[in-house]
C-alpha cells in the first residue's frame, strides 16, 4: 500500500489485513502537522442533531439545495470572508535526556554550534498545523496527531493575535481534537454544513498553515467521496484535488458557500493534486462527547467481518456482493448475544443500508455503549433483523495485523481442484503449503477448518469433500489466518 504522508514526518504505517473488524483494525501514513511532531493514525456515536445542540460549538447549517455553483462565484470574497475563521497552530514538546542523547552528526565533525553541545542545545521540538474556531469563545477543531504529545500549544489568527490554548479533548481514532484559547472572545465562528450531500467535482476551498508559512488558500474540487485509505477503523475521507502540503493538518476544506464540510488531514506521498480530509459530519458526531468529556466513547458489535468478493457472493448464494461477511464472533459480545452467527452477512444497521464492508463500523460505532441497535442479516439467502445491545469499544478492540503462522509439517498432497498443496495440521483441519492458483483467495499458512459448512479434519476428508463438487463450481472455505477466522472462496478446478 503506497504511504501518505504526514507533514511531522513522512513514515509508513504497515497495511492491515483486510479484515475489518469491530474489534477493528487499518492503517496508511497522515498528512501534514509540520516539522517534527509525532503522527498518529486517525470514528463516532451521538447524532448531529446534539452536536447542533451543543451550544457554543458551531454553528450547523441546514443541508444545502441541490444545484450548480452560480455563474457569480467569487473565489478572492469567499477568500476573505473565510480566512479569518482559521487558525495556525504550533504546538511544542519537551523532549526527555534519552530522546537528546543522539549527537547533532554536523557536532561531531564541526563541533558544537553557538558554544552548546548536541544534546543541550535542543529541549523541546515543535509542530505545526492548522485549525478552524467553532464557537466565539475560543474553541477551536483541528487534528490529533497535532496537539499529540504537545506540552505547549500556541495559536495565531489571521490578525496576528496569538493565544495560548488548552487540548480539551482528543479522538485518535478519527483523528481530530477539540482545543480551547485562553481568554478568547467575539471571534468570528466557522458554519458547519454537510458533508452527506457533498458532490463530486463541487468546488472546495483549502485554508491552512503549510510550511509554516502562515495563512494560504488553495483552490480545487471534490474528486471523489467515501475513500478508504487505510488510515483506520473508519475511513470514509473526501479526496480533493485542492493543493494540501504539510501543515495543513487540521485546516477546513470549505464549500463555495464558505461552509467546513470537510477537515484536511493526508495527502498521497510522491503525488500531486491528491488530498483527503475527514467529512464534517463525522465530527459533528463527536463534538458534545470531546468537550464533555475529553475523549469518545463508542458502542462495539464485537465480531470480525470482511468485504463480500464476487466469488464469495457465488459460494454464499448471494445476490451481489454488498454487505459486511461475519468472519468470527467474539464470544459472549454484543453480535452473539443478539443470535448472528458466523457466515451472515450483515447488510443494514438501523435501517442504514451496509453497501460496502466499511461501512459497518461506521455505523455501529456512532452509537453509544448500551444503546440497542437493529442490525439486518442475510442467512441462507434469507433477510431478518435481530436487536442487538451494544458492549463499549476500548482501544485495545483493535486487532494487531495477522500474517500467517507456521504450522506444522506433513505429507504434501497435491489437490488440483484446490489449486493448492495441503497436509493434515495438528490438532485438526487442514494447512495450506503451497497456492498453485494465482487467483485463489487462500493463502500459504491458512487451516482449512470447514469446506461448505461441513467439518474438515484431515486431508482425507478434504478430498472426500472437494470429490463431490464439479469443476467450476465454487467452493466456500472457512479458515484460520494467524488469530483469526475466516472464509475464502475458491473455483473447483478440474481433476489431473
Amino acid at each position: 500500500m503506497n504511504s501518505v504522508r504526514t507533514s511531522s514526518r513522512a513514515h509508513r504505517l504497515s497495511s492491515r489485513s483486510v479484515l475489518g473488524a469491530l474489534l477493528f483494525g487499518g492503517a496508511l501514513a497522515l498528512s501534514g502537522c509540520g516539522h517534527e511532531a509525532h503522527a498518529t493514525p486517525p470514528v463516532q456515536t451521538t447524532t448531529q442533531q446534539e452536536a447542533a445542540a451543543a451550544a457554543p460549538l458551531g454553528t450547523v447549517n441546514a443541508p444545502p439545495p441541490a444545484g450548480p455553483v452560480p455563474a457569480t462565484f467569487d473565489v478572492a470574497a469567499l477568500a476573505e470572508r473565510v480566512t479569518p475563521l482559521v487558525v495556525n497552530i504550533t504546538t511544542t514538546q519537551k523532549m526527555n535526556a534519552e530522546s537528546n542523547a543522539a549527537v547533532d552528526p554536523f557536532d561531531f565533525f564541526l563541533g558544537p554550534r553557538g558554544g552548546q553541545r548536541g544534546p543541550e542545545r535542543q529541549q523541546s521540538r515543535s509542530a505545526l498545523g492548522t485549525g478552524f474556531i467553532i464557537a466565539p469563545d475560543g474553541y477551536v477543531v483541528t487534528n490529533a496527531h497535532v496537539v499529540e504529545g504537545a506540552d505547549q500549544v500556541k495559536v495565531r489568527l489571521a490578525d496576528e493575535r496569538e493565544f495560548e490554548a488548552d487540548v480539551v479533548g482528543r479522538d485518535p481514532k478519527l483523528d481530530l481534537a477539540l482545543i480551547k484559547l485562553r481568554g478568547a472572545k467575539d471571534l468570528p465562528v466557522a458554519a458547519l454544513g454537510t458533508s452527506e450531500q457533498l458532490r463530486v467535482g463541487e468546488h472546495v476551498l483549502a485554508v491552512g498553515n503549510p510550511f509554516g508559512l502562515g495563512h494560504t488558500v488553495t483552490l480545487g474540487i471534490v474528486s471523489a467521496k467515501a475513500r478508504a485509505i487505510g488510515a483506520g477503523p473508519y475511513d470514509d475521507f473526501i479526496q480533493t484535488d485542492a493543493s494540501i502540503n504539510p501543515g495543513n493538518s487540521g485546516g477546513p476544506l470549505f464549500n463555495w458557500r464558505g461552509d467546513v464540510i470537510g477537515i484536511n488531514t493526508a495527502i498521497r506521498a510522491g503525488a500531486n493534486g491528491i488530498g483527503f480530509a475527514i467529512p464534517v459530519d463525522a465530527l459533528k458526531d463527536i463534538l458534545p462527547q470531546l468537550r464533555e468529556k475529553g475523549h469518545v466513547e463508542r458502542g462495539k458489535l464485537g465480531l470480525l467481518f470482511q468485504p463480500i468478493t464476487n466469488d464469495l457472493a457465488r459460494a454464499l448464494g448471494l445476490p451481489s456482493s454488498k454487505g459486511a461477511l461475519v468472519a468470527e464472533l467474539e464470544p459472549g459480545g454484543a453480535a452473539e448475544r443478539a443470535g448472528i452467527k458466523a457466515g451472515d452477512v450483515i447488510v443494514g444497521v438501523n435501517g442504514t443500508n451496509i453497501n460496502h464492508a466499511e461501512d459497518l463500523p461506521r455505523n455501529v460505532a456512532r452509537n453509544a455503549p448500551g444503546s440497542q441497535i437493529k442490525v439486518t442479516v442475510m442467512r441462507s439467502g434469507k433477510p431478518f433483523e435481530v436487536t442487538a445491545k451494544l458492549d463499549a469499544l476500548k482501544d485495545d478492540d483493535d486487532p494487531a495485523p495477522v500474517r500467517p503462522t507456521q504450522g506444522p509439517g506433513g505429507a504434501k498432497k497435491n489437490a488440483d481442484k484446490l489449486g493448492a498443496q495441503v497436509s493434515s495440521a495438528q490438532g485438526g483441519g487442514v494447512r495450506v503449503e503451497r497456492v498453485t492458483d494465482p487467483n485463489s483467495e487462500l493463502q500459504p499458512g491458512d487451516v482449512i477448518v470447514e469446506l461448505n459448512g461441513a467439518k474438515v479434519n484431515d486431508t482425507q476428508s478434504l478430498e472426500q469433500g472437494m470429490a463431490q463438487l464439479k469443476p467450476g463450481s465454487t467452493a466456500l472455505f472457512k479458515v484460520k489466518r494467524g488469530r483469526v477466522t475466516r472464509f475464502a472462496a475458491v473455483t473447483v478446478g478440474a481433476e489431473r
